[in-house]
C-alpha cells in the first residue's frame, strides 16, 4: 500500500509520544513521586498508534492496566494524563482514577480498568447501541493474553459474532500474564483462533510492525462499518519495561522470570526504532527531522509535567463526590 509522507510522520510521532511519555514516568516514579501503580506500555506502542489510525473521532475505545498508549494514540490530553497519574485535580479523571483509570469520552476513549477482561463487555454494548442506532460506530476493545482465560471474553465473541456487531477485539499478546509466561496458561498459543471458534474474520499480525497493524485494523473497521463484524485481532508483541513500574526487579525483589536472551531479542524488534529505521531507509525523513520530532515531543513532555506539578490535588471534602451508592 502507498502511504503520504504526512500519514507515515503522524504514526512515527505518535509512536515516540508514547514512548517518551512512559519513560518520562520512570524516574518520578522511583523517587515515589507517583504513588499510583504504573504499567508502562513500553516496546507495544506499533499497536495502539496502528488500530487508532484506522479509527474515526466517534469511534469508541476501551483499555486495560495498560493503557497509556491507546489514550493517547486517540487523541487524548498529554497534560491530562500526566496530571492523572500524579493524582491531581486536572488529570482526565480529576485525579481519582490514577494510572488505570483513564478517560476522555469527547475522542471516543471511554475508559480503562484494571480488572482484567473488564471492559470487553463495556466494548460489546457500546457496539450494541452502535448498532441499534444506525451510527456505523465502531468500538474497540483492548486486552492482553491473560484475559483469554476470562468466560467474559468468550461471551462477548459469542453475542457480538451472533448479532454482527460492529466491535473489534485486539488482544495484544505479550506473551506473559503479569509473570506467568503463556506456555503455563494455554495449551495453544494461537490466541488469534479463538475468534474463528465463532466464525469471526481472525487475523494474526506482527504487534511490533506499525504498518502491519494499521492494515489489518482499517480491514477491520471497515468490515465492521459495513455490518460484517466482529473482528478479532491478535497483535504479538512484547514489553520492554516491568510488568508494573519501570522494572520488575527493584527494592531487592526479583519477580521477572523473563530470561535476559529473550529480552535482548525483543530488543531488536522495538516497534519505535525499527519504524524509524523504516522511514530513514525510504528517505521519507531525515535524521535532522527525527531528532527535530523527538525534541519537539519532549518540550510537550516536561510541559506537562510541569502542569501537573503545579496544579492542585482533589479537595479532601470531595472525597464522596462523584461516587454512585
Amino acid at each position: 500500500m502507498q502511504y503520504s509522507k504526512k500519514f507515515l510522520v503522524n504514526l512515527y510521532q505518535t509512536m515516540v509520544r508514547i514512548r517518551l511519555c512512559e519513560e518520562s514516568l520512570v524516574e518520578p516514579i522511583l523517587k515515589e513521586e507517583v504513588r499510583c501503580p504504573v504499567h508502562l506500555y513500553c516496546g507495544e506502542e506499533a499497536i495502539a498508534t496502528g488500530v487508532c489510525a484506522a479509527l474515526s473521532e466517534t469511534d469508541y475505545i476501551f483499555g486495560t492496566h495498560r493503557s497509556h498508549g491507546h489514550y493517547l494514540a486517540k487523541g487524548g490530553s498529554l497534560k491530562g494524563l500526566i496530571s492523572e497519574i500524579y493524582g491531581k485535580e486536572t488529570g482526565c479523571s480529576r485525579g481519582r482514577g490514577g494510572s488505570m483509570h483513564i478517560i476522555e469520552p469527547e475522542k471516543g476513549v471511554m475508559g480503562a480498568a484494571p480488572i482484567v477482561a473488564g471492559t470487553i463487555s463495556l466494548a460489546l454494548g457500546t457496539a450494541l447501541a452502535s448498532k441499534i442506532r444506525k451510527e456505523k460506530r465502531v468500538s474497540v476493545s483492548f486486552f492482553g493474553d491473560g484475559a483469554t482465560g476470562e468466560g467474559v471474553l468468550y461471551e462477548s465473541l459469542n453475542f457480538a459474532a451472533l448479532k454482527k456487531l460492529p466491535v473489534l477485539f485486539v488482544c495484544e499478546n505479550n506473551f506473559y500474564s503479569t509473570h506467568m509466561p503463556i506456555r503455563e496458561c494455554r495449551p495453544n498459543n494461537d490466541i488469534f483462533k479463538i475468534g474463528k471458534s465463532y466464525d469471526i474474520l481472525s487475523l494474526k499480525v506482527d504487534g511490533n510492525d506499525v504498518l502491519e497493524v494499521y492494515e489489518a485494523a482499517q480491514k477491520a473497521v471497515e468490515a465492521c462499518r459495513n455490518d460484517d463484524g466482529p473482528v478479532f485481532i491478535e497483535c504479538v508483541t512484547y514489553r520492554l519495561r516491568g510488568h508494573v513500574g519501570p522494572d520488575d526487579n527493584i527494592h531487592g525483589t526479583h519477580t521477572d522470570i523473563r530470561p535476559e536472551e529473550e529480552i535482548k531479542e525483543w530488543r531488536k524488534k522495538d516497534p519505535v526504532i525499527n519504524f524509524e529505521h523504516f522511514l530513514l531507509n525510504n528517505n521519507i525523513l531525515e535524521k535532522g527531522d527525527i531528532d527535530e520530532i523527538r525534541k519537539q515531543i519532549e518540550k510537550e513532555i516536561k510541559d506537562a509535567h510541569l502542569f501537573a506539578k503545579n496544579s492542585p490535588y482533589p479537595e479532601k471534602s470531595e472525597l464522596k463526590k462523584y461516587i454512585f451508592a
